[in-house]
């Protein structure tokens, strides 16, 4: 079951950036903040949320932090966004319907 901490950590788009960076690969902490335009303490904060959501994995490299997706940990987040998306396409399709009732009445 996801948690909600991991919840709050994806809704952050930068955050989802990241998680699609390390997704197939582990990448340094300087080679994340490279992608990105934000400070290095809000690249830090951002790894640190998504490390203590447990979504990414971390590994010491000398002086390096390498981060990784933890796929395992990311699985259950998909079917909670799944449901969620489905229940907006549903209201979606609903309101279109409504809409087409309308104009043609």
């Amino acid at each position: 079951m996801m948690n909600e901490a991991a919840l709050r950590a994806v809704a952050n788009p930068n955050r989802r950036r990241i998680l699609r960076l390390v997704w197939d690969r582990e990448l340094s902490s300087r080679a994340i903040a490279d992608h990105f335009d934000l400070t290095w303490p809000a690249i830090s904060q951002n790894l640190r949320v998504l490390e203590m959501a447990g979504l990414v994995r971390t590994r010491r490299q000398g002086t390096s932090r390498l981060y990784s997706a933890d796929r395992e940990r990311l699985r259950p987040l998909k079917a909670v966004l799944t449901a969620m998306w489905e229940a907006d396409l549903d209201r979606l399709a609903e309101l279109a319907e409504a809409e087409e009732r309308n104009h043609r009445s």
